[in-house]
């Protein structure tokens, strides 16, 4: 039979193996500490053994992070107050440096995409922030991602979700939208009432020069008044033509 002190040993190796070993996933990683002193690997996927208690492991997702950036109050250039939200997509690259050089990379990710939304946006106008909202994303994303690098954390991704304007500036921009239309319907009018008047022109130079046309085209008149209106119609002689039977009668 087996001792007390065999079965106690036996019990407390059972349960020091119970609570060293660890389950780490596909997409984690785990940064060992040794008594206090950091292991120059971090442990992958799969059954690991952490040796309790002289070891402690962080678990850090390796996996993609959507960070839903809060509204920010932006002054841009031109001195108009505007909200902006974003959304910050980025991953831990060297999970060691994630845990060592940052006490939270989430918390200082997110407030270092905050600080940075105000400002660089506060140097833009509000016509590049409206209407140029991919540049101004491309230079957050290279900003804030120069200011994670050292925590090992990458930005792959920043949008500019939306851009929410006062009362007051959105029915300024409603009625300049409203004036560019009333403008460009005039300037479309004008062009027809343009390209008329040359037709006009040019029709009346082609009849001035054929006097033989502005006889037909009476005729073409009398013939539509006569299909529309069923009336008696009076049609004058032409003087060129009076003067031409008068001319054939005196020879």
């Amino acid at each position: 039979m087996l001792g007390p002190a065999l079965i106690v040993a036996v019990l407390f190796i059972v349960f020091w193996l119970i609570a060293s070993i660890r389950v780490i996933y596909a997409y984690e990683r785990g940064v060992i500490f040794r008594l206090g002193n950091l292991l120059p690997q971090p442990k992958g996927a799969g059954v690991r053994l952490v040796l309790w208690p002289i070891d402690r492991m962080v678990r850090i997702s390796m996996r993609t992070v959507v960070l839903d950036v809060p509204p920010q109050d932006v002054i841009t250039r031109d001195n108009v107050s505007v909200k902006v939200n974003a959304v910050v997509y980025f991953h831990v690259v060297d999970p060691i440096r994630a845990v060592v050089e940052v006490e939270n990379y989430l918390y200082a990710t997110s407030q270092e995409a905050q600080t940075t939304l105000r400002s660089i946006l506060g140097q833009a106008h509000l016509d590049e922030l409206l209407s140029e909202r991919e540049r101004l994303a491309a230079v957050l994303q290279e900003v804030i991602d120069k200011h994670t690098d050292p925590w090992g954390v990458k930005v792959t991704q920043v949008a500019v979700k939306a851009v929410d304007l006062p009362h007051e500036m959105q029915r300024a921009m409603a009625k300049q939208a409203e004036s560019e239309r009333e403008k460009r319907a005039k300037i479309i009018h004008a062009s027809g009432e343009l390209e008329a008047s040359k037709q006009l022109t040019e029709a009346a130079k082609t009849l001035n020069e054929e006097p033989v046309a502005i006889h037909l085209r009476y005729l073409q008149t009398l013939t539509d008044i006569a299909a529309e209106h069923n009336s008696t119609i009076i049609f004058p002689i032409p003087i060129d033509w009076m003067r031409a039977l008068l001319e054939r009668n005196g020879k």
